[in-house]
């Protein structure tokens, strides 16, 4: 279990959000639609066991610190389950039954990856360890200049990471800002299949928001998973077409889940910076209920103040990475963050679902309906 509950970023700890809560799992209402098993027990079935009992299941994607790790990070991909939301509410399960997680160190598997976060000038040694892997792979890093042998394609540089090898690559701190990662062998199939994730670049002197969270976004056509499963589907990536829609992998209402998911959690009156990646193959207007936003970071760049302006939607392009921030400043309450693509925020014909978030004010937590929406996604404290 991770030390902080929301999205990735949080500073929230599980004991201020119990405390904030009022241990709101108690709180359910009459009546509404009570999930089959709680978190906790989902996320302890999944440990035990997959569909077919041999691979783990994936956790929420955690923050690395490479600078605190001397520089260096090791990853590795991992068969895996991917359970975007477990349960049987709104119009779940919602799974993945084959996904390839990527590893740092010695952490849990997830999907998205790691979240690789250093400082400009502070250099990255990445090695992919394939040693255990079944297939090749590589790492191609965006957003910063690097030597022609370090870009991850191996059509092009000549370096492929086979199964039993392992590589380092050099990834210099040199362009700060919110940047990608991914496998770039077989590139239309290995991203599908979970093998992304976000690097942060943090400018020298850079001083955080009150809240800075990390969302990544991905459309799944889930025929590929589930063929790579062994189930018999007809799958082309010439005849993609989506069928499940994530936020930080969960699809809603498990993206409400504290531990789970990646809810937007805030205090009145916080400076909120939100840092938006697209991991899929298409684009998604973000919108975000009562708050207006300025747009202060693109792909690494900062944009000028004078260019930016308050807007409540903004288009993310596949692996385009987009920086908005915020101010708290709303009557507090629950607030939806969502793809406007309506058919995106849906999980198979149940609405609402898929790509859809929320900004929760800690004043909102103690209300049963927060609680109610707890119990759609499975969080019982």
């Amino acid at each position: 279990m991770t030390n902080y509950v929301g999205a990735p970023g949080s500073t929230m700890s599980r004991r201020e959000f119990l405390a904030a809560t009022g241990s709101v799992g108690a709180l359910g209402l009459a009546g509404c639609t009570a999930p089959t098993e709680n978190g906790l027990q989902a996320a302890q079935t999944a440990k035990r066991t997959a569909n077919d009992g041999s691979v783990p299941s994936t956790s929420p994607p955690e923050v690395v610190d490479v600078d605190e790790q001397g520089g260096s990070v090791t990853l590795k991909s991992t068969p895996a389950r991917h359970a975007a939301h477990p349960l049987e509410t709104m119009g779940g399960p919602v799974e993945l039954p084959r996904v390839w997680a990527f590893q740092a160190d010695d952490r849990e598997p997830s999907v998205p990856g790691p979240i690789l976060r250093t400082t400009e000038g502070e250099d990255m040694e990445v090695t992919l360890d394939n040693t255990d892997g079944m297939r090749p792979h590589t790492l191609h890093f965006h957003g910063v200049r690097k030597t022609w042998e370090n870009d991850g394609v191996p059509t092009t540089t000549g370096i492929t990471v086979a199964p039993g090898e392992k590589h380092t690559y050099e990834i210099p701190a040199n362009v700060p800002g919110t940047h990608l990662y991914h496998c770039h062998y077989q590139t239309h199939r290995h991203i599908d299949m979970g093998m992304y994730g976000v690097f942060r670049v943090d400018p020298e002197g850079y001083e955080r928001a009150d809240q800075e969270l990390f969302m990544t976004l991905k459309d799944w056509d889930s025929r590929l998973n589930r063929q790579i499963a062994g189930e018999d589907v007809s799958y082309s990536p010439r005849d993609r077409s989506p069928d499940v829609f994530t936020i930080n992998g969960r699809s809603a209402p498990r993206t409400l889940h504290p531990e789970d998911g990646s809810p937007v959690i805030v205090s009145q009156g916080d400076t909120v910076r939100l840092h938006l990646a697209n991991n899929g193959y298409m684009s998604h207007p973000i919108h975000t209920h009562n708050h207006r936003f300025r747009l202060v970071q693109k792909d690494g760049s900062d944009v000028p103040e004078a260019a930016q302006y308050e807007q409540d939607i903004v288009n993310v392009a596949p692996a385009e990475r987009k920086t908005i921030e915020f101010e708290a400043d709303a009557d507090p309450g629950i607030y939806l963050i969502h793809c406007h693509k309506v058919s995106h925020a849906m999980n198979g014909d149940s609405y609402p679902g898929g790509m859809v978030g929320a900004i929760v004010y800690e004043e909102a937590m103690d209300t049963d309906l927060f609680a109610q929406l707890m119990d759609y996604a499975g969080y019982e404290g």
